[in-house]
């Protein structure tokens, strides 16, 4: 079920991709949601092809998208898509390539199948549960980084601040992008040792991206070190942490201390 589940997630993100790309550096509608929060048409565009599509291949399946009206229906569902249309409007909307769409699957509040498709980049990412990590067919392997000296560390600015590292701000190198599955996708890949937000995230920003670094051997949890667990009811974890192994326990010793 979760090689055709992720076939069927494959299918979608790349017809999405298409229809995504026609708004693409174009005179593409926005919106601000409040507190800086930009959807486009694009966005909804996006949203309803993947909903229309994905449902009907699966009416049994719940569904929780950032861009759909939620409802209780789906806690009583086993299995449930997480999707987020267009991860990294901000940059969709300013015509930066790194954006991605964001489509998993949980089952029982674990996420079993995951896509996160880059289209204006051509990367796409894939993940099932027991099954490994793949960036265009080529299996991935996280970062063996063994020490937070030297690390590179996907995060905000804030994340950085000092009263959150109470013995001093590790020696590591920060980067940003502003889509948090690609920030994910890309500690799967090794291209970074660590991702890390402190605030609360969204599921449809984290489901899939965490399963596709876990998959590739990364430790994917909360901020402080707790497991992630989807289609809650309040749609949220307590931020991420993805970390090369050995760091995990570094970051989380360190950040706990300031607790």
């Amino acid at each position: 079920m979760q090689e055709s589940d992720l076939q069927l997630l494959t299918d979608a993100a790349e017809a999405a991709g298409e229809i995504a790309l026609r708004y693409f550096q174009s005179d593409n509608k926005v919106w601000d949601k409040g507190h800086d929060d930009p959807v486009s048409e694009a966005d909804f565009a996006v949203d309803r092809y993947l909903r229309e599509t994905l449902m009907a291949a699966r009416p049994d399946y719940g569904w929780l998208s950032e861009e759909t009206e939620d409802t209780e229906e789906r806690l009583g569902r086993d299995t449930v898509f997480i999707v987020d249309p267009i991860d990294g409007t901000r940059a969709f909307v300013a015509g930066e390539s790194t954006w991605a769409h964001s489509l998993g699957i949980a089952h029982k509040g674990q996420a079993v199948a995951a896509v996160v498709f880059l289209p204006a980049r051509q990367k796409l990412y894939v993940a099932v549960a027991g099954g490994g990590a793949f960036l265009n067919g080529a299996p991935m392997h996280a970062s063996q980084q063994d020490d937070l000296v030297g690390a590179d560390l996907l995060a905000s600015r804030p994340a950085l601040d000092a009263h959150h590292w109470p013995g001093g701000v590790p020696a590591m190198t920060r980067h940003f992008r502003p889509s948090l599955a690609y920030r994910l996708s890309l500690v799967g890949e090794g291209r970074f040792d660590a991702m890390l937000t402190l605030r609360d995230s969204w599921e449809w920003d984290i489901a899939a991206g965490a399963l596709i670094a876990a998959e590739a051997g990364a430790t994917v949890t909360d901020k402080n070190g707790g497991a992630l667990r989807f289609n809650t009811p309040g749609r949220v974890t307590a931020g991420v942490l993805a970390c090369a192994p050995a760091l995990h326990q570094q970051i989380t010793h360190r950040m706990q201390a300031a607790a």
